[in-house]
């Protein structure tokens, strides 16, 4: 039976009367989460329901987490709805529950859901479009199951490649990510919140996650004001201005404050300057850190103090001790119940957005129609296909499809490897590499496993099977981990053993392997599938074919064959491939500098193996003039110029057309160029078409310490290509009057 909520005139529930009959205890109850599963403790659901009647929490996690027994759809779809039905009817004011989850790339925590490839790879396409449809099926196929929020999109601007969480952004570009933050934002909420086919969107890590000291999970962050505003800032306006519904804030601290804990992160710059009035949702653990780990807070309690007064809605997984704390800080008069008030009245709102007091639960029984739809499979292989980037190619590619092939490597027959972390450890559904090759190829396809990750297995064999093919087919990279390439339970890594931040590139066991089986002088192509962009030098000088990926989902395998065997390799770099690690940090967008004794006694700042932007095609695609709107406007206007791109290949071919402003004097130093727009263009052979670039007016602003972007009268050079570092690139001038 449906309580009887109060409502307004309209008939929605009305949330300021609803929490002026709420209880101080209760109210504190909707500002704690909880999961299921193991954490710190292990939780059952019967556990959970005796929490949410002694202490009315009111957001759970049951599922959709690494630490969850519940992985079956329809195991999920009821326990969601068994949690739900105890809240509406054994609570005295029967408020249903969040439903929060971690759907990264698919709603991958759940079996049997449509697993996408993860965010560094769908950045590589450049397809905000594309972005927008993964986050339609990533809430269609999550809010099936029970869940009515996700910790995502991912807004965080990867500045060290050496983070293990690198793979879950959109790389290293402000304008890219963006550009795909706010289009799966976008996708994953629709036109509506109430609706079984959206969920609540979470905008993380405010402000700052990704710029790690050491590229270290959770280090501080320590970067200049103006630097701070210009690069990990933007995405997060994006994604706010697309009506995200809630902010997540990071682990880390920035300029000594840990954003946990912040007013001036949480209040002054999110609330009051960039105006947003969702729910904030602590990372989890991230306000007990504030006292174990930050020690900014000398007990538990005033970390929830400071947590609350700083802007944080929702503890996300600490339950009973920070319910228990809300109260007794109220009742001890270190803050005013005004504050929790404030707090309980937009998660509230949020529940009431979504729907669920009208009906919190789902279809148990059609959650299986919903799911791995044939539509949404095809997508997540459009997808992957789409962000495969042809990094080499000296004439091998597109293989033979009668060709005899081996196919060796840790990643070329491991589905846990190809999916990537924030998901099921042994997904039941999928295709390999070796699987979708040997779907492909009309000739013989031959499997040694030749090394582990870490290890040598059989490299002789190996060996000695390319020397029996054609071409051989060697799958390098990175297994499953999150964070800090963790936990070493679920990733088989030892800390501080590959893949960590202090192994930046191939470990000895898959480099022996690749320059055994190169060594055979069988033609050799790399398939490189790893979360970060790892220095491969050897294998670029020496290898006449490379593709890359970073973990690329369940359908991964056979776009990679289909790629290997004609269809258009689509993706284009979204962070640069430096060196080595000691030509770190590598960035396209480093900022102007002098060079003391000389510009020739100065190897350049950026010299990357690969450029941010590169990626090859089976046609040949080249900008061969560009035109702008104008050669002055006034401070405000934007600039649109148009790029003319020809395929002079004979192959159809895709290649993202990429603009970068230089502004040629200012107030402050500005970066060497920056992206300010990207299209990407199909061409038959032969063909040639005309591409509309925006310069928008902020792009041309100085950005000050206190984030103002300030448009000053000069002059800016566009350079419009198919990298950061093209050297056709065509090039156009303006200025600012």
């Amino acid at each position: 039976m449906t309580p009887e909520y109060p409502r307004d005139d309209d008939g929605r529930v009305d949330v300021d009367a609803l929490c002026d009959e709420m209880t101080l205890a209760e109210k504190a109850g909707q500002c704690a989460g909880t999961y299921v599963g193991t954490l710190d403790d292990a939780q059952s659901v019967a556990d959970v329901e005796s929490l949410i009647d002694e202490h009315g929490i009111g957001s759970v996690t049951p599922f959709g987490w690494a630490g969850s027994p519940h992985v079956d759809p329809g195991d999920v779809a009821a326990v969601a709805n068994r949690l739900q039905r105890h809240a509406v009817a054994e609570t005295r004011l029967g408020v249903p529950l969040l439903v929060p989850v971690d759907a990264v790339h698919g709603h991958a925590y759940v079996d049997h859901t449509t697993v996408f490839p993860q965010n560094l790879a769908l950045a590589a396409t450049f397809s905000p479009a594309l972005a927008e449809r993964v986050g339609e099926v990533t809430a269609r196929e999550a809010r099936a199951t029970g869940a009515t929020t996700n910790y995502g999109p991912t807004c965080d601007v990867a500045r060290d490649p050496r983070w293990g969480r690198t793979f879950e952004t959109f790389g290293e570009s402000p304008t890219l990510v963006s550009a795909m933050a706010a289009a799966k934002a976008q996708g994953l909420q629709g036109d509506s919140l109430d609706s079984d086919e959206t969920v609540a969107a979470t905008a993380k890590h405010f402000p700052a996650y990704g710029g790690p000291l050491r590229g270290e999970d959770a280090a501080p962050v320590e970067v200049s004001a103006s630097s701070f505003h210009r690069t990990f800032v933007p995405p997060f306006v994006a994604t706010l201005d697309a009506g995200v519904a809630s902010v997540m804030p990071c682990y880390n601290s920035i300029d000594g404050e840990p954003a946990h804990g912040s007013p001036r992160f949480l209040r002054g710059l999110l609330r009051e300057r960039l105006g947003f009035d969702g729910v904030v949702a602590s990372d989890w653990n991230g306000v007990e850190m504030l006292h174990a780990d930050h020690r900014t807070a000398e007990s538990s309690e005033d970390a929830v103090g400071d947590a609350l007064v700083a802007g944080v809605d929702i503890g996300s997984v600490n339950g009973v001790r920070h319910a228990e704390a809300v109260v007794s800080l109220v009742q001890e008069g270190k803050i005013d119940e005004a504050t929790v008030d404030a707090a309980v009245r937009r998660v509230l709102a949020l529940k009431r957005d979504l729907g669920l007091f009208d009906d919190p639960l789902v279809d148990e029984e059609g959650v299986d129609g919903v799911l791995r739809r044939t539509e949404h499979v095809e997508l997540a292989r459009e997808v992957a296909r789409a962000g495969v980037t042809l990094l080499e190619n000296d004439g091998l590619l597109p293989l033979d499809p009668d060709a005899d092939v081996l196919v060796t490597g840790p990643n070329a027959d491991d589905l846990t490897a190809q999916v990537g972390g924030w998901s099921v450890l042994d997904p039941s559904e999928g295709t390999t590499l070796r699987e979708g090759i040997e779907a492909e190829s009309g000739g013989t396809v031959t499997y040694e496993l030749g090394a582990g990750h870490r290890e040598e297995v059989d490299v002789d064999a190996a060996a000695d099977a390319a020397r029996e093919a054609d071409v051989a087919v060697v799958a390098l990279g990175e297994g499953w981990y999150l964070h800090e390439f963790g936990p070493s339970e679920m990733s088989g890594s030892k800390p501080g053993a590959f893949p960590s931040r202090h192994h930046f590139g191939l470990p000895e066991a898959q480099s022996d392997l690749l320059r055994a089986v190169h060594g055979t002088d069988t033609p050799t192509v790399l398939v490189l599938s790893s979360g970060r962009p790892l220095p491969i030098p050897w294998a670029a000088d020496h290898l006449p074919a490379i593709l890359f990926t970073p973990p690329s989902g369940t359908e991964g395998g056979a776009a990679l064959a289909d790629v290997l065997f004609g269809v258009e390799p689509g993706g284009s770099l979204p962070i640069s491939v430096p060196r080595s690690a000691a030509h770190l940090p590598t960035h396209h967008d480093y900022v102007r500098h002098p060079h003391p004794i000389g510009d020739d006694e100065h190897p350049p700042s950026y010299d990357p193996l690969y450029p941010f932007g590169h990626g090859l095609s089976y046609g040949d695609l080249a900008v061969t003039g560009v035109e702008a709107s104008a050669t002055s406007v006034a401070p405000g206007d934007p600039v649109t110029v148009v790029a003319s791109v020809e395929n002079r290949g004979d192959r159809a071919g895709t290649r993202t057309v990429q603009a970068y402003l230089r502004d040629e004097y200012a107030s402050r130093a500005k970066p060497v160029r920056e992206l300010v727009d990207f299209d990407r263009v199909t061409l038959d052979a032969g063909a040639s078409t005309t591409v509309e670039l925006t310069v928008p007016p902020g792009a041309m602003g100085v950005v000050d310490s206190d984030g103002a972007r300030t448009l000053e009268p000069g002059s800016f050079t566009l350079s419009v290509g198919l990298s950061a570092a093209d050297p056709d690139a065509r090039t156009v001038a303006f200025a600012v009057e």
